[in-house]
């Protein structure tokens, strides 16, 4: 393929200012290296200028490809949700899936808690959530921000909770949102609840700190949220029971070695009185509801083996368009 003549050019310019730059340094005599200097900067500024006219088209054509590919590979993924969906093991209306709506959630979480609470019905509209971050993606900035409730975000990320705090400056100030910056452990939450004021029920629970989310589950046992929102690990199959060892002082590693199976899960929401409703489609979020407010509302039996979603994580893409912040 032939070389294009302003990448010559561009090259020879470059080269040539950088040979005459040289030059004059090296030269002795009195007047020429001024001479040669001012002749390589010329030759050196022109071979850029010439070079970055080009180049800058070329970075947007690649953007542009970019999202171009961006775009067809959303088509790709709804068009995979639309046909699981129609599979008979998720054809049943009253699955989660169904429902699932990303605002700014990670994944399909706002349509999936929105729909839960259409059926089960509202209390006091208050939300917990630790590992919130800094509310740029969770599971309750929508609850916040468009529909009206309130509540506490914990995370052990101090700059997270800086953002959070400045992002979300007027909710803190109106008395909507309350953040800590804190390391959470199954020792120290029920202390932390009754710190920040927790009411014994409240609507929901969100449960992410990507490592002792089970220990930590089972020690909240004075407060009784309606619905729990917890990750598990999904690599792990649904009649496999496995819960990483506890370690109050360990955080996430990147690695798959972490959090619990979602057997182990279902097991340990048993214990407390909760069933296993559904879990998000991309294999992230396991959702549960207190028994007394199942009824028939929900897709039974609430089993690991009727809920599982093994990891789907190509569905947590980036958009090309409306950048998904809420301020």
């Amino acid at each position: 393929m032939p070389v294009p003549i302003w990448l010559c050019s561009g090259a020879l310019g470059l080269s040539l200012g950088c040979m005459l730059l040289w030059t004059a340094y090296r030269s002795s005599k009195s007047i020429l290296p001024f001479v040669l200097f001012a002749l390589g900067i010329l030759f050196f500024t022109l071979g850029v200028d010439g070079l970055a006219q080009h180049i800058t088209p070329f970075e947007i054509q690649a953007a542009h490809v970019d999202s171009v590919l961006t775009r067809a590979y959303h088509l790709q993924a709804e068009q995979e949700i639309r046909a699981l969906l129609a599979q008979p093991g998720h054809s049943d209306p009253k699955r989660l899936g169904h429902y699932e709506h990303r605002v700014y959630a990670q994944n399909g979480e706002d349509g999936a808690i929105a729909e839960i609470f259409r059926r089960i019905g509202t209390t006091n509209k208050v939300f917990v959530e630790f590992g919130s971050s800094d509310g740029d993606e969770n599971n309750t900035v929508l609850l916040l921000t468009a529909c009206g409730w309130s509540g506490v975000w914990m995370d052990g990320d101090q700059e997270a909770i800086e953002r959070a705090g400045k992002h979300f400056e007027a909710d803190v100030k109106g008395g909507r949102l309350r953040v800590k910056n804190t390391f959470i452990t199954a020792e120290n939450i029920q202390d932390l609840f009754r710190e920040m004021k927790v009411p014994k029920e409240f609507d929901l629970l969100s449960v992410d700190i990507d490592r002792n989310d089970y220990y930590v589950w089972r020690k909240i046992e004075d407060y009784h949220p309606r619905v729990v929102v917890i990750e598990y690990s999904p690599l792990f199959p649904p009649y496999l029971s496995w819960v990483i060892p506890y370690d109050p002082h360990a955080v996430w590693d990147g690695s798959s070695h972490t959090s619990a199976s979602l057997k182990a899960l279902e097991q340990l929401g048993s214990q407390k009185g909760y069933s296993l409703v559904g879990c998000s489609l991309a294999g992230v979020n396991a959702y549960f509801v207190r028994n007394d407010l199942v009824a028939d509302r929900f897709a039974a039996p609430f089993t690991a083996e009727n809920h599982y979603e093994p990891a789907r994580y190509f569905l947590d893409y980036e958009d090309t368009n409306h950048p998904r912040r809420p301020w």
